[in-house]
């Protein structure tokens, strides 16, 4: 027997219908979005602040300039970051230290083959006191999202993170709910493991814009790792923070706001196009990929203080953009044919646009200084 909810103590207890298992829709799932989005900042503070949150990442994580680097501009580009390497390297400190020095919201979610796709965006329960359903959100209504290990979850469960990672929202018992902005998912990947693990499908692949290798670092540079880890006298390494999250979309808009000239538009597709003609690709990169290397590149440019972009932004990205977007032929998986070669291969036979934007003046020095 349920207490009748009616305010008005002269109507009958028999006029309260009784709960049921409709989810209740008068309280959100998460705080919404800024009604009004920041204004874009200019490229010299973008470029500014972007290299204020390397050096400060950077002076944690050891070695690893060129990746950060890499996944700041995915960041400021809108996307989507797979680090995929052997235990060990960092990565999750990686991570956990950019949502620091982003001043984003950061959870963390280890994946096991048990995990339910509820465990990650969230699930309706019932509230006694209410007497309704109400939406829990999970992990994944935050600023910087972390699945670490993803390819040791179920595929149903990795499919839970593809409308977040695309639309920026979850659906839940035919309810939407809007994730805040910003929002970005960075996944670490153990490719080394075969037990016990499940590859991430192409469609799920073809959602992260980059996809990151980080590597051994050197003798000098492990050795740094070693005596600051003496010195902090504490295994966990504070980062401070640099920028908030709405700066961080004041940022991104800031970016946004920067063209790209025809050519460089022309070189991407071609690139892109390439890919899918090779003899050893049985399927190349889709115009998402065209896509990704367009933004990354423009980010990339804006980092180093241009309101232009030349190809060497291009090419300094195209590997981590396209590589993890094509499936080899058998026999070229058999030879051990990677699909960063048959990038780098692409990056050889492709023309190169005459691009001479910032020639002159000002903007020739910072041409040649790629």
């Amino acid at each position: 027997m349920t207490a009748p909810q009616s305010e008005d103590p002269t109507n009958p207890p028999a006029a309260t219908p009784r709960a049921t298992a409709q989810p209740a829709t008068a309280q959100p799932a998460t705080p919404q979005p800024a009604d009004a989005a920041p204004g874009p900042l200019p490229v010299p503070e973008v470029a500014r602040l972007g290299g204020a949150v390397l050096d400060r990442v950077s002076s944690i994580v050891v070695g690893m300039r060129q990746p950060l680097r890499t996944a700041l501009a995915t960041i400021l580009a809108g996307g989507h970051v797979l680090f995929e390497d052997v235990p060990g390297l960092g990565k999750t400190l990686a991570a956990r230290t950019l949502a620091g020095a982003l001043g984003l919201d950061f959870r963390r979610l280890q994946c096991t083959p048990d995990l339910l796709p509820a465990d990650i965006t969230g699930s309706y329960t019932f509230d006694p006191g209410t007497t309704e359903f109400v939406f829990r959100p999970g992990p994944v209504f935050t600023g910087l999202f972390l699945a670490d290990e993803i390819n040791r979850t179920a595929p149903k469960t990795q499919s839970a993170l593809l409308e977040a990672m695309a639309e920026r929202q979850v659906s839940v018992e035919g309810t939407s709910h809007p994730l805040p902005a910003p929002f970005h998912v960075l996944a670490t990947a153990n490719p080394v493991e075969y037990e016990g693990t499940y590859p991430l499908p192409e469609a799920q692949l073809d959602r992260f814009m980059v996809r990151l290798a980080v590597g051994y670092p050197d003798v000098a540079q492990e050795a740094d790792v070693l005596a600051r880890r003496i010195a902090r006298r504490t295994e966990w390494a504070e980062v401070d923070q640099v920028v908030d999250a709405p700066t961080l979309l004041a940022m991104q808009a800031g970016v946004e706001a920067v063209d790209v000239d025809p050519d460089i538009l022309d070189y991407c597709v071609r690139l892109a196009a390439a890919t899918r003609e090779h003899p050893t690709v049985e399927v190349g990169a889709s115009p998402r990929g065209s896509q990704a290397l367009v933004l990354l590149a423009r980010a990339g440019a804006v980092l180093d203080g241009r309101d232009f972009v030349i190809p060497e932004d291009v090419k300094e990205v195209a590997v981590p953009a396209l590589a993890h977007r094509l499936v080899l032929t058998p026999a070229a998986w058999a030879a051990g044919a990677s699909a960063a070669q048959v990038v780098e291969r692409v990056l050889q036979e492709v023309p190169v646009p005459a691009s001479t934007r910032g020639m002159s003046g000002a903007g020739a020095g910072a041409g040649a200084a790629r």
